[in-house]
């Protein structure tokens, strides 16, 4: 299974999207020591549309309209999938001032509220004579969660499943997020990270841990 979606990096500024999202033009360039300082930038606090994330989220408004997409997209995936939708969500943050590990001359994403950490989903019971996919295990009737984790303990399961073409579909999304990172990216094997950063980088599965080289 981990080879079923084993992805290129491309790092380079994405020809159908650059310029077009308003923190396009913010710098990420920071001076390689003392503290960090980020740019100042408006965050509005999020706590999910379509899906409720466990705690809430500090994000640049412009971040927030794209969790509002990527959550309908989950919605989608986990309905052809599981038949319902899931009821949370679980992050293990967003806004954090601080530098891109290794490019300390770097801010990250998460230093103007652009990015998160997913690391799983929380299912509720599935509604008596709701519709469900033929394949659902009859143990995934009640409730569950999904996390990346699964993945990485059973690589071939309806929880790895969803998770491999919530991935897909992402990835076939330019309006969404640019920069998608998962267990193949160094220090990603336990979330995906999500980002609008000004370039494309993709890094999700592969048959090894150490992924790519780092942007």
């Amino acid at each position: 299974m981990h080879a079923v979606l084993l992805l290129a990096m491309a790092i380079a500024p994405d020809p159908d999207v650059a310029g077009s999202y308003p923190l396009d033009g913010v710098t990420r360039d920071i001076a390689a020591t003392g503290p960090a300082r980020c740019p100042n930038v408006p965050l509005v606090v999020y706590k999910g549309n379509k899906v409720r994330y466990d705690h809430p989220a500090r994000v640049h408004p412009a971040f927030a309209e794209r969790l509002r997409m990527f959550e309908e997209v989950v919605v989608d995936v986990a309905r052809e999938h599981f038949g319902r939708a899931p009821v949370a969500m679980k992050h293990a943050g967003t806004y954090s001032c601080r530098r891109i590990g290794g490019y300390p001359t770097l801010i990250s994403e998460h230093g103007i509220g652009n990015g998160i950490d997913v690391v799983g989903f929380s299912f509720p019971r599935l509604a008596r004579k709701q519709a469900t996919p033929a394949s659902l295990p009859a143990g995934l009737r009640g409730p569950f969660q999904v996390s990346l984790a699964d993945f990485q303990a059973e690589p071939n399961t309806p929880r790895a499943r969803f998770l491999d073409a919530l991935a897909r579909r992402l990835i076939g999304r330019h309006d969404i997020f640019r920069v998608l990172l998962g267990p193949a990216y160094p220090g990603h094997k336990g979330h995906f990270h999500f980002d609008v950063a000004p370039y494309r980088v993709v890094s999700i599965w592969t048959s090894n841990d150490d992924g790519p080289p780092a942007p």
